[in-house]
């Protein structure tokens, strides 16, 4: 009887393509769909054996098996025995079998439905992206929080995958243009549910079934399941530099996991298990030897090792002030920070910390001068550094440091100051307003800064202005370059003469010429 039957389907085989017509006329058969499962899992890394099952509920005579937008059946499997099922090994996984596949059955009451797709995807093909929280990935139950994936090159597809569940993971998806390297995945209103490690892959649209390595785990953190713990410093929250400070977060309920975040930090929250359950449930989180980058404002948090994703309520804040030589000076010109060849320019190094020595530094630079500290005025102290007369080689990023006479230590360098030489490129940009020079206070106002001349980035600086000058890429619209600087409101203070400038990327401290000057008026309150 077996060998009637198949002879029956080996027959109806060979009159397909004749007697029934192409394929996709007899896909759409009345029996039950099969299901369909990947051996070990439909998310796989390149060069892993991988096996397609296809289970049927009746007893089947073959098996078929079929790949999105490929007309045929890729393979066919003849039913060996009454297990309802039969594999199909596609051999090691590569961009070229990942897709989509279905799979089908016949059985002598004809033939079945289609299985639902399979979506078989290799990982491992391209250089991994970046996954990072933003604010963070601690957030609060209720709150919003954005998910970014990052890549150095430009992908149409950013994918990200939740780790765990009994479900196969299911992708969000993000498509973009070709020039986009990051996506963001806004998550939000948070809850318990959104907890866990998440994983981001890219991916080109050519073959979008090929995917990127992973990027490391990001691990997302609920707060607000739990009482909040207390947080204190030992010996206190004020400290020198190069000395020792324990910050004790504890809870008044059974708790075994604590975390410790600083706020404004990209870094993870640091973690402690305990491994003695007795009261009281406390950790402590050594810092020593203290520097000027633990001060801050720090928050604990509590949680059980079973749910480490789940936190409790944040503590109150503890401000950790930390005294001493490595507090960083500030870097400063009374002058704009975009000078002309030939002016005079000083840098001030500042601080409120009684330095006796202050020495500036230029990137890529080793030879410039150290200086004894002023005479402290209004409580600060500090040196002058006169650079000038001004020309192309004073262009480039400068920080300074502060010491003291009895020690070899620097401190901490002061935020970057950015000179900027112009008069160093042959061109010269136009600079024009919209709607016009003359506006009321809270209307919209763009500045656009033009060019014929290849740039790569545009500034605009205010006269008189101390703050560095606003930058912008240039775009390159209808044969010119441009940037617009929009300032939406603006505000009386806004008002002044304006000058744009243009910079190559290969020499970003020097300017061309100035554009002609642009005076804005604004009318209104404060006027």
């Amino acid at each position: 009887m077996g060998g009637s039957v198949r002879t029956q389907t080996l027959t109806a085989l060979l009159c397909l393509g004749l007697c029934r017509g192409p394929w996709d006329q007899v896909q759409a058969g009345y029996l039950p769909k099969p299901s369909i499962r990947a051996d070990p899992s439909p998310n796989v890394t390149s060069g892993t054996p991988v096996t397609i099952w296809c289970q049927a509920s009746l007893q089947a005579d073959v098996y078929y098996l079929y790949k999105e937008r490929v007309s045929e059946p890729m393979s066919m499997e003849i039913s060996q025995d009454s297990s309802n099922k039969a594999s199909f090994s596609l051999g090691f996984m590569s961009p070229h079998n990942a897709g989509r596949y279905q799979c089908q059955y016949h059985s002598k009451n004809g033939w079945s439905q289609r299985s639902d797709l399979l979506p078989l995807v290799v990982t491992g093909v391209y250089n991994p992206p970046s996954l990072s929280a933003i604010p963070g990935p601690v957030v609060s139950s209720g709150g919003n929080v954005s998910l970014s994936c990052s890549s150095q090159y430009p992908w149409q597809t950013f994918r990200l995958l939740k780790e765990g569940g009994a479900d196969a993971p299911r992708p969000l998806e993000l498509k973009f243009p070709r020039e986009k390297r990051q996506a963001l995945f806004p998550v939000g209103p948070v809850s318990i549910s959104h907890g866990g490690t998440y994983r981001c892959y890219v991916s080109p649209a050519s073959y979008p079934y090929a995917w990127s390595l992973p990027s490391d785990p990001l691990h997302l953190q609920v707060t607000g399941l739990y009482r909040k713990p207390s947080l204190l410093a030992q010996p206190g929250p004020s400290v020198s530099w190069g000395e020792s400070v324990t910050l004790q977060c504890r809870s008044e309920i059974w708790l075994d996991t604590f975390y410790l975040s600083k706020e404004g930090s990209p870094a993870p929250p640091q973690h402690i298990r305990l491994q003695d359950t007795t009261a009281p449930y406390q950790a402590n989180f050594n810092m020593s030897p203290v520097t000027s980058d633990h001060e801050g404002t720090y928050r604990c948090y509590a949680s059980s090792s079973t749910s480490p994703y789940l936190l409790s309520h944040p503590s109150d804040p503890l401000e950790l002030l930390v005294s001493g030589v490595s507090r960083k000076p500030s870097l400063l010109t009374q002058q704009s920070p975009v000078v002309t060849p030939g002016q005079r320019l000083t840098l001030q190094c500042r601080s409120d910390v009684g330095y006796d020595r202050f020495a500036l530094y230029k990137e890529a630079a080793h030879d410039l001068p150290q200086h004894l500290s002023l005479q402290p005025q209004a409580g600060l102290s500090g040196a002058d550094f006169p650079l000038g007369p001004v020309s192309s080689s004073h262009g480039g990023r400068y920080t300074c440091y502060g010491g003291h006479n009895l020690s070899s230590e620097w401190s901490a360098p002061s935020d970057p100051l950015d000179i900027l030489v112009t008069g160093q490129l042959s061109y010269t940009p136009s600079l024009s307003v919209q709607p016009g020079p003359t506006v009321a206070s809270g209307e919209n106002v763009t500045l656009l800064c033009q060019s014929w001349s290849s740039v790569n980035t545009f500034f605009l600086s205010k006269e008189g202005a101390a703050d560095p000058p606003l930058r912008l890429r240039s775009k390159y619209r209808a044969g010119h370059y441009q940037a617009k600087f929009s300032m939406s409101p603006v505000t009386s203070a806004q008002g002044g003469t304006y000058r744009c400038y243009g910079s190559y990327s290969n020499f970003p401290y020097l300017l061309s010429h100035p554009s002609d000057a642009l005076e804005l008026l604004v009318s209104g309150e404060g006027s």
